[in-house]
């Protein structure tokens, strides 16, 4: 089968959109048709100031969250990233293969980089060089397919860049990974700002539905979301990116198609009712799955834990085989 890799970052609670975004295919489609792993990369958490209890807490959230969504340890392998030592060791021997120059380029790091020196901070080493880690994430399993929206695309072309460097320096040694874009992934906007994605870690929550929020207050939310000047319901991002955002979420919580759910409203507060129950109803059985396993943590310990050593065993050879390749004499 297909070997594929997924990776979801803890550093804030999962949200409306990873779910509708990547989680839900992750469940529906990629745990069936592939050889499939999927990991909470903690390690990705520490390139910016950060709680490392809240990192902790966050990192088992997540795992327990994606079990609650429908992942099945018995089809994937779900496991946290800094418990599989191979992504370290292999994430140092790729940064000996890539050049400042391209690291520099990283659009994210140019993000983050300009608001943390706006906010008089420092900006960390790991911030330039976590796409080496993430490249290691990949590599180190052999993956042929990462599923990737277009914000992460630059990335796995990196990945793609080094391994095809490292292989061409010091004899075969990786494959090279295809990017593949998902086309059922829902595209969803933040609630009070339509214009951009509903990410997890904004410092204002009002316009992002969390995972494990009461339904009063997903519906409040929803109830509270920007529309758009006129009164028409259409669906149309440019001219009414808030009302297509609405029709979009209510789209893919019915499985319906949002140009024709627009045609039949008369007003917006119709549109939010039905959008607001729609979320409720789409995350009540994820919610009360997420009670039942936080009920019992040692199932998710046992969870994480067979699947670190699944992982680990996938990753070893290959690994091991890198560091022989680029001139590492091997532990006695």
């Amino acid at each position: 089968m297909t070997r594929i890799f997924s990776g979801v970052k803890p550093t804030g609670h999962l949200t409306l959109g990873n779910y509708l975004g990547a989680v839900r295919r992750w469940v529906e489609v990629e745990q069936h048709r592939a050889e499939a792993l999927f990991s909470v990369v903690d390690l990705h958490a520490l390139t910016v100031e950060h709680d490392p209890a809240r990192v902790r807490r966050l990192s088992r959230q997540a795992a327990t969250l994606l079990l609650a969504a429908g992942l099945d340890p018995r089809r994937c392998t779900l496991f946290v990233q800094s418990h599989v030592d191979e992504h370290a060791r292999l994430s140092y021997l790729l940064e000996c293969t890539a050049y400042d120059g391209e690291l520099r380029r990283m659009i994210q790091y140019k993000e983050k980089g300009t608001l943390a020196r706006a906010a008089g901070q420092s900006v960390r080493v790991s911030l330039l060089t976590y796409p080496v880690l993430m490249a290691a994430d990949i590599l180190a399993y052999g993956t042929v397919e990462v599923p990737v929206g277009e914000d992460q695309a630059q990335h796995v072309e990196l990945t793609r860049d080094l391994a095809v460097r490292f292989n061409q320096r010091y004899g075969h040694t990786f494959t090279v990974p295809k990017v593949t874009r998902p086309v059922v992934a829902a595209r969803v906007r933040d609630l009070q700002d339509p214009t951009s994605k509903m990410g997890k870690s904004h410092e204002n929550g009002a316009g992002i539905v969390y995972l494990l929020d009461e339904p009063d207050v997903v519906r409040r939310k929803v109830l509270r979301a920007v529309t758009d000047s006129g009164r028409e319901v259409a669906y149309d991002r440019d001219a009414q990116p808030g009302v297509a955002n609405l029709l979009d979420v209510l789209a893919a919580c019915t499985g319906g198609d949002p140009e024709v759910l627009a045609g039949g409203y008369a007003s917006y507060g119709a549109l939010k009712k039905d959008t607001a129950e729609a979320v409720v109803e789409l995350l009540r059985p994820l919610r009360e799955r997420h009670a039942e396993l936080v009920a019992d943590p040692g199932y998710v310990e046992g969870v994480l834990r067979e699947g670190a050593e699944r992982a680990r065993a996938m990753a070893r050879p290959v690994v091991d085989r890198a560091y022989r390749a680029i001139g590492l004499l091997p532990a006695a």
